[in-house]
């Protein structure tokens, strides 16, 4: 897994991320989603440094084997706003002060985050199967409130550290075969880290507070992302049957977008990485 790419762990401000970085060309950062690491890549990744592009996969603040920020009362240490100023500052440390992003799942919220705070600093964007955080709430129903009740559970204080650690597997199954041997052991050890696993739920604390107010200050003040932003969502995933078009969710935030629809479950890299891969290189190039 990542054959030929450097891994090392890299100072950034508050925290250190460990990272994995390879290839020549045009850098491109991606950032994972909940709950995986920057393994979650692998399949997508050398493909593209075959591709011709410097690609960096750092695991967020918090996750995988990157330091935990200390908390504090507005869980604003695992906000996407801290988590894209790492990331700045990782891309600046490796020599890349601009950069194309891609986010999935929660990580298409810190690439969101990215875009907003950082314009000089982006130049691509690309957001996989989410939709911002805000316009998920401004739309939440009872089936949105079924089907997705974790990003509540996980907001509670204490409860979900507590249940998580009564049964791991329960919380967080993974398919080896699936995911890939080396991937499934760093989302298995990560997910039975009790600090890791308290990051993860303040990612969720974050987003319904901290974030989401974020979200709200950038349409009061009528901020939107400057870059050509790629929308690619999961087929056999559910963003279509809550938003509809996920397109015409995205629109008001970011004028020069177009979308893509990819045959996948929802950890699309891992499971159709050559469609990913293929969607991404003709984005960015």
């Amino acid at each position: 897994m990542f054959e030929g790419f450097v891994d090392e762990r890299v100072a950034v401000g508050d925290v250190e991320l460990r990272v994995r970085h390879a290839g020549v060309g045009p850098p491109v950062l991606l950032v994972h989603g909940h709950p995986r690491t920057g393994a979650t890549w692998h399949r997508v990744a050398p493909r593209l440094v075959e591709a011709g592009f410097r690609v960096v996969c750092p695991d967020m603040r918090g996750y995988g084997a990157s330091s935990k920020p200390a908390l504090v009362p507005d869980h604003s240490q695992q906000s996407k706003r801290a988590v894209a100023q790492d990331f700045v500052a990782l891309m600046a440390t490796l020599g890349h002060p601009v950069f194309a992003v891609a986010g999935h799942d929660r990580g298409c919220y810190v690439a969101l985050r990215l875009a907003l705070d950082h314009p000089l600093s982006v130049r691509r964007l690309v957001v996989m199967d989410g939709v911002p955080i805000s316009e998920a709430l401004a739309r939440c129903d009872a089936g949105f409130a079924r089907d997705w009740f974790h990003w509540f559970f996980f907001a509670q204080p204490g409860k979900p550290e507590a249940a998580i650690a009564a049964d791991p597997d329960l919380w967080y199954r993974g398919d080896p075969g699936a995911m890939g041997a080396e991937n499934f052991a760093e989302f298995h050890a990560a997910t039975r880290d009790p600090d890791t696993v308290r990051a993860m739920l303040e990612d969720y604390r974050a987003g319904l507070g901290v974030d989401r107010d974020h979200e709200e200050a950038d349409r009061q003040a009528g901020r939107r992302i400057g870059c050509p932003t790629l929308l690619l969502w999961s087929t056999r995933d559910d963003l279509e049957r809550l938003y509809g078009d996920p397109v015409a969710v995205w629109e008001p935030w970011a004028p020069i977008l177009s979308g893509t629809a990819i045959d996948s479950g929802h950890h699309m890299a891992e499971e159709n990485p050559a469609a990913v891969t293929d969607a991404l290189r003709t984005f960015l190039s």
